[in-house]
């Protein structure tokens, strides 16, 4: 069974029959993918493998960047620039249209970041990123002491001047998503298996943090990890045996079932119906009835 329908309204996301497809394998751990809209081509991680990934719109996937600085979570800004989370250099980094790489974030109030690990972009272009400490650890990082003392959610504005801490009080702060008005902010936390959800004014700063959603409900492994939006406003995060569906109200409606552990996921195709998970040593694909939303 790939689709764990929970309540109808999981009906309306994938079909219950729904077939799980591998795209490509033989990686160490993937993550972080993304979807570029007009391009047509999606770009993922694999963290250990020191590389980044693109799979073509001819179904091919070729080396896009090695080393990678053992980069994890990616989105793209409004000007279709990629941001990326590197945990081996512990810094936000922006790819610009020439291909140079501009670090945008990378030490907070004299201290070096842990390692930044997932990574969104708010309407007005302020970016939000998770801070813990994976890339810290082998295989998954470099080793190495920690300097900052806390696990938190930071904003940096998009010429890297500024930058603020949103929350320190996570274990293992991780994904991250806004709902479709960007007035809330998720946050999951790995360790406590829990979605936080903020209130951002206009000005960006956030308030709240109340534990939203509890994702510990089924079986198989698996944990808060990524975690995204659907143009519907339903949030989707991996959890125990795969990619949990809640609606905005908070309602479990399904699992989307793995046949690997699985990090992160996203949205792409012509119609954003295609969705692509990184899980583990593969990249799989399921095709959707509710598509998601383009990055830029």
């Amino acid at each position: 069974m790939t689709i764990e329908v929970r309540t109808e309204g999981m009906h309306d996301v994938v079909d219950a029959e729904a077939v799980l497809e591998k795209v490509a394998g033989g990686f160490l751990f993937t993550e972080g993918p993304i979807w570029h809209p007009l391009e047509k081509h999606l770009t993922f991680s694999d963290i250990p493998g020191n590389e980044m990934f693109r799979l073509g719109s001819d179904g091919k996937v070729s080396s896009f960047r090695k080393p990678s600085n053992m980069s994890n979570g990616s989105t793209y800004d409004a000007d279709g620039r990629m941001l990326t989370c590197q945990h081996a250099s512990s810094s936000v980094t922006r790819t610009e249209p020439d291909g140079s790489i501009t670090t945008l974030a990378t030490d907070f109030g004299g201290k070096e970041l842990n390692s930044p690990n997932d990574v969104v972009v708010r309407a007005d272009g302020q970016i939000y990123f998770t801070d813990p400490t994976y890339g810290r650890l082998d295989y998954f990082g470099v080793e190495r002491e920690l300097e900052m003392g806390a696990q938190g959610v930071y904003c940096v504005t998009p010429d890297g001047k500024r930058i603020t801490r949103l929350a320190d009080d996570f274990v293992q702060p991780n994904g991250l998503c806004f709902s479709l008005d960007h007035t809330t902010l998720y946050v999951n936390d790995t360790d406590r298996k829990h979605i936080r959800k903020f209130d951002v004014a206009e000005d960006g700063s956030t308030t709240g943090g109340d534990v939203w959603v509890e994702v510990t409900t089924g079986e198989g492994e698996g944990h808060p990890d990524g975690m995204k939006i659907d143009s519907k406003g339903n949030v989707y995060c991996t959890g125990p045996g795969g990619v949990h569906v809640i609606t905005p109200e908070g309602e479990t409606l399904g699992v989307i079932r793995m046949a690997e552990f699985t990090a992160n996921f996203a949205w792409g195709g012509d119609d954003l119906t295609d969705l692509y998970f990184t899980s583990s040593t593969s990249l799989y694909r399921i095709k959707v009835r509710t598509p998601g939303l383009p990055l830029f």
